[in-house]
């Protein structure tokens, strides 16, 4: 600003000679009257300015001083706007001097790069190329040993044609042509189903085999007649004469609830050597009395087995109760390649020992610390869950369970124990001690409810859950309490709340569930001798079989005879030491029977005649009766 100024003064300067050059002298005169007296008005202002006390003067003096100046110069100069910009320019610098401290402390993020234009470097190759590669050039390969080429040389050619194959087949044929048509239609294959459906068909094919080579064997016919009893229509012989069954008796057989046809046999040690070195170690075949000439599954123990029972659904495992106290089980699922294969002749067996067992901890004592005495598997809503229920008179908790084969996948896991025996003052008095438990079942209906025989002709009820249950307690109707064994119990299975007990004084007992006192009690059926076995018929609820330590069979109809058996078979040439009742429930057929294991080894099969099979109208009716003549006295 201030060098425009004196550009514009100059050039006034200059305009104002050039003007008094050109005036004449009087009007230059004037012009010089004017300028003075600017100046003076002027030099008036700047003193009125300058002492503001004497305002006169100093009009007066800036005046003139203006006049001066407008004389001198030719412009008036504004100071206000100069002030103006002084304040405006020390202001912008401290804004310039306070954004320059702030930049000091502010830096730019460049956390996001990228690259506008990468060029890697041209090697020697490509920068050749592009300077010579179009001048003319051109690009060979030089190779020796030319001659040395490889050929496929064929004199005849072979016809070939592609097929397809697939098992199992997923369309309407195993194989076709070269590729399966898309359109051709498929079926849907479910394994299991198939599966399922192999195993029923092989079995039936067994057994029809095994029928044909009965009949063209005359020696070995399947149903022998000569065997029969006055009771049966018919039986059939279990192939025990194998070289391990060789000398051993029977001391359990055990029908499976679901498959009715499978059968287990134990056989415990033999003290007869023989050519198998077995001797020492309990054997327990699984049977189907539909395949009698050789077992399906051969187990091993090492102990002797006092018990044994099927899993509640399917038949896949197998559960135990040995003498020195341990439980086992087998499973019947697992591959025969993870087991004992013995040769013996021409012929391979494999030997399954348990999956399972609870005996480790119990093997390294020097005595046995309890007996399994009875077991008892409890179906809970599916058949891979049960619940294996055993009773144990000396010992009240089961040990560290651990003893899982390699490989295997099923384990026993304890889950609780109850005290099941009671003192009473009654026992103290007659010094007889506190009941031993000898026998457990369960109720069918409820098996929440739990039935114990003792030594003492006593059947104590009770709950799992230790609920309180009337009657407590099941007595003869002769002597309430007397050192008598239960050796046997079953209920009844057609549904009715009944049971049968056998004891070793040779007497038998009718017991409703809701009553203390038995609705019959037959004391002279078997002369005196313990009772082994009772077992109610499946198809027919008004019959049922007992088995004395006499090898006396007793059959009862209480339709016919309620006061002594319908029919009493006396074995005695070679004395009866088990037996076990099967039949189908569903189907009246002849598939129902029973099993006899005999003292030189042998098991027999017994079907019944029509009249114990067939279920009539009277069965139930008498069941009731005796249930109604109960309450009313």
């Amino acid at each position: 600003d201030d060098n425009e100024e004196e550009e514009e003064k100059e050039e006034h300067d200059k305009k104002l000679s050039e003007d008094k050059r050109e005036l004449s002298p009087k009007r230059r005169e004037e012009i010089e009257a004017i300028q003075r007296a600017i100046d003076e008005e002027n030099a008036r202002i700047y003193s009125a300015r300058s002492k503001p006390t004497t305002a006169k003067s100093a009009v007066t003096q800036s005046e003139r001083h203006s006049v001066d100046r407008s004389r001198t110069h030719g412009k008036i100069i504004d100071f206000v706007s100069a002030k103006q910009r002084e304040v405006s320019q020390k202001v912008a610098k401290k804004q310039k001097k306070r954004s320059e401290e702030l930049l000091r402390l502010i830096d730019l993020d460049f956390s996001i790069t990228f690259s506008l234009l990468e060029l890697p470097p041209v090697n020697e190759y490509d920068m050749y190329i592009k300077n010579f590669g179009a001048a003319n050039t051109k690009q060979a390969y030089v190779q020796c040993n030319e001659d040395n080429t490889d050929r496929d040389i064929q004199t005849e050619e072979v016809n070939t044609t592609d097929k397809w194959t697939q098992h199992p087949p997923e369309a309407n044929a195993a194989c076709g042509g070269i590729v399966a048509d898309e359109s051709t239609s498929r079926i849907n294959t479910n394994s299991q189903r198939l599966t399922t459906f192999l195993r029923s068909a092989a079995q039936v094919m067994a057994v029809l085999i095994e029928e044909n080579m009965a009949e063209s064997n005359s020696v070995k016919r399947l149903r022998s007649q000569t065997d029969a009893l006055s009771f049966s229509d018919g039986c059939i012989q279990l192939n025990t004469k194998l070289p391990f069954l060789h000398g051993r008796q029977v001391s359990l057989l055990q029908f499976s609830q679901v498959q009715r046809q499978t059968l287990l046999s134990v056989h415990p040690p033999s003290s007869k050597s023989s050519a198998v070195r077995l001797d020492s170690e309990t054997i327990i075949c699984v049977w189907n009395i539909w395949e009698p000439s050789r077992p399906q599954k051969i187990l091993l123990y090492e102990s002797e087995v006092r018990c044994c029972c099927f899993s509640p659904g399917k038949v896949t495992l197998v559960f135990a109760g040995t003498e020195i106290g341990s439980v086992v089980v087998w499973d019947l699922r697992e591959h025969s390649g993870t087991h004992l294969n013995l040769v013996v002749g021409k012929e391979v067996w494999t030997l399954r020992y348990p999956t399972f067992s609870t005996g480790q901890s119990v093997l390294t004592a020097s005595a046995p610390k309890f007996k399994i005495i009875f077991l008892f598997s409890v179906k809970l809503k599916s058949y891979f869950y049960a619940h294996l229920l055993y009773l144990s008179p000396f010992y009240n908790a089961v040990p560290a369970l651990v003893g899982l084969r390699p490989g295997g996948k099923v384990k026993l896991l304890h889950s609780s124990s109850l005290q099941t025996t009671e003192k009473s003052p009654q026992d103290v008095i007659m010094g007889f001690g506190p009941p031993v438990s000898l026998q457990l079942k369960f109720l069918p209906s409820d098996s929440n409810h739990y039935f114990i025989g003792t030594n003492m002709g006593l059947v104590r009820h009770g709950t799992r859950h230790s609920l309180k249950v009337l009657p407590k307690f099941y007595r003869s109707q002769f002597d309430s309490c007397r050192p008598v064994e239960v050796t046997a119990l079953d209920f009844s299975p057609s549904g009715e709340p009944l049971f049968l007990v056998g004891c070793s004084d040779g007497t038998v007992r009718l017991h409703s569930v809701q009553r203390e006192d038995p609705l019959m009690e037959w004391s002279g059926c078997s002369s005196g001798a313990s009772i082994l076995s009772v077992q109610w018929s499946q198809t027919r609820p008004a019959v049922f079989c007992v088995l004395d330590a006499a090898s006396d069979l007793h059959i009862w109809d209480l339709t016919v005879k309620d006061y002594v058996p319908f029919v009493t078979e006396n074995i005695h040439n070679d004395r009866v030491t088990a037996m076990a009742v099967f039949g189908e429930p569903a189907k009246q057929n002849t598939f129902s029977g029973v099993a006899l294991a005999k003292q030189s080894g042998k098991v027999e099969i017994q079907y019944f005649k029509e009249s114990l099979t067939v279920p009539n109208a009277c069965d139930t009716e008498k069941l009731k009766s005796f249930l109604h003549n109960a309450f009313l006295i």
